[in-house]
């Protein structure tokens, strides 16, 4: 039995790990109780054992009484220490834990929540790396950006609107650039719609979700392009669709395979005027035979119209959306690369019938945009800066196509392959067979480029070997010097191909 008074002398042992930091951000009550916490948890203080009063550890820590009070409040509301009337305050003898786990022992570590095969497919989703590495697709030339334009675009948007940009907004977006959005895409890209038919998302992969949760049930099929978009494939899958491996070649996705793989798919997501990452635009025939499908099937086409606007022969190809007439096609637009990637605004047009369906969902995610980005960005598509500034980027792009494609076939002849595109902002090269390209990326990556394998974009059993290599985000200097360090890791993954056999 222990001695008289021996509970009480206990405490004085772990007062000197209870000195608070004036500094901190945390209160001086919190402080104290998650201190006194962590030592009862760690057999700092024995359970059962009295604490001091309230008093005493005022005195000693240069606080108030209150303060601690309220620290010892906080432990009683959690289970850690109990007050017996006439007697003080203790340590509980069972914690917290211990009723968790059923015991009088600390609970074993045991295996947390499991993800779900929703959250797999979720998880599963590359997240693109931050900053400006040298050939990431889809970066936009930031440098060539009117960034005084686009100032002027938000304080003239503070200006009209004031507190009415601080309201929710209608559950399709802003009106006026819901407006300015239907007055673009009219003439630009053939897509005649009301700006009712207009609703704005954060993302062009949200609006495939949507489509997906709106159009389609668990297990269903639905056509992807392969090689395609990841990111498309990743919602697909994680609305608990089956996407299915459809084909692609010079004329855009094969129709013919993808209505002998799945003819009665749900939903087919293309993206027809320049096919990523391949770069195809998709032929006339191949257009009406996916239409012509979709009515007899009773399905929906979502078309995504990556990189429509920046075609440098000619006028941008009429949209899917127009052949159809709104009736079959979801036709859906950024601003991510128009703009810059950090803008994130997309819209989606849908048919008449639908748009209450995909305001509703839209709502449900909770996912609108900041009004005030939205009343920037009605302001600067209305004015006349943003047409120029499209035209402006097509010549760039050019230009700097122009540039990669001469690098290329200066320094890396025999090794990459490279053959100029109408439209985009990325070349698609094809490496030698006897080289992978996941590991050429691995080794360029590690010297700061930003390649992307095109075997990634994969999603059937053909794995296409080649760089997927953006060019619109930098000048001639630095893709000079993107094409040397390219030019290094080709070369250092031969050697370690010959090296292994």
């Amino acid at each position: 039995m222990s001695a008289p008074g021996a509970a009480r002398r206990r405490p004085a042992a772990f007062l000197d790990h209870l000195a608070v930091d004036r500094d901190a951000g945390a209160p001086v009550a919190v402080q104290i109780a998650d201190r006194l916490r962590a030592l009862v948890l760690a057999g700092g203080i024995v359970r059962g054992t009295r604490l001091p009063a309230t008093r005493r550890l005022a005195a000693t820590l240069g606080v108030s009484r209150t303060t601690v009070t309220a620290a010892v409040d906080i432990l009683a509301a959690e289970g850690f220490v109990e007050a017996r009337h006439g007697s003080g305050t203790y340590v509980a003898a069972t914690l917290p834990a211990d009723r968790l786990a059923g015991s009088g022992r600390r609970p074993a570590a045991a295996a947390g929540p499991q993800l779900s095969t929703r959250g797999m497919a979720l998880a599963g989703t590359t997240v693109a790396a931050p900053g400006m590495r040298l050939f990431t697709p889809g970066m936009p030339a930031l440098d060539a950006f009117p960034l005084d334009e686009w100032r002027r675009a938000l304080a003239r948007a503070q200006r009209l609107h004031g507190t009415g940009l601080l309201h929710l907004a209608d559950p399709r977006g802003w009106g006026p650039l819901r407006a300015a959005i239907a007055a673009y895409v009219g003439p630009a890209r053939g897509v005649v719609c009301s700006p009712e038919q207009v609703v704005v998302l954060a993302s062009a992969r949200q609006a495939v979700a949507l489509a997906a949760h709106l159009l389609a049930d668990r297990g269903e099929r639905v056509w992807i392009e392969d090689p395609g978009y990841p990111d498309a494939r990743a919602a697909l899958a994680a609305a608990g669709l089956e996407p299915v491996a459809v084909p692609v070649d010079g004329q855009g996705i094969d129709v013919a395979a993808g209505r002998r793989l799945a003819p009665d798919a749900r939903l087919a997501a293309v993206t027809p005027s320049h096919q990523y990452p391949l770069g195809a635009v998709m032929s006339l025939e191949r257009r009406l035979a996916l239409l012509d499908w979709a009515r007899r099937a009773g399905a929906a086409v979502v078309e995504d119209d990556y990189d429509g606007e920046f075609r440098y022969g000619g006028r941008p190809i009429t949209a899917l959306y127009g052949l159809d007439g709104g009736d079959r096609v979801l036709y859906v637009g950024s601003f991510s690369k128009v703009m810059f990637p950090a803008l994130r605004l997309a819209y989606l047009v849908a048919p008449a019938r639908l748009v209450d369906a995909v305001a509703a969902a839209r709502r449900a995610a909770h996912s609108e945009p900041p009004a005030l980005t939205q009343a920037a960005l009605a302001e600067f598509v209305a004015g006349e800066g943003f047409t120029q500034h499209i035209r402006r980027m097509r010549l760039l792009y050019r230009a700097r196509q122009d540039a990669l494609v001469a690098l290329v076939r200066r320094h890396l002849a025999g090794a990459l392959a490279v053959t100029p595109s109408d439209a985009g902002m990325h070349l698609v090269g094809r490496l030698d067979p006897a080289l992978e390209d996941r590991r050429v990326v691995q080794i360029a990556a590690a010297d700061g480029l930003g390649a992307t394998a095109l075997s990634r974009y994969a999603a059937g059993p053909r794995r296409p070997n080649g760089l997927v290599l953006g060019y619109a985000a930098h000048d001639e200097a630095a893709l000079a010097d993107g094409v040397r360090r390219l030019a290094r890791a080709i070369a250092a993954a031969a050697r370690r191909k010959v090296a292994h056999g």
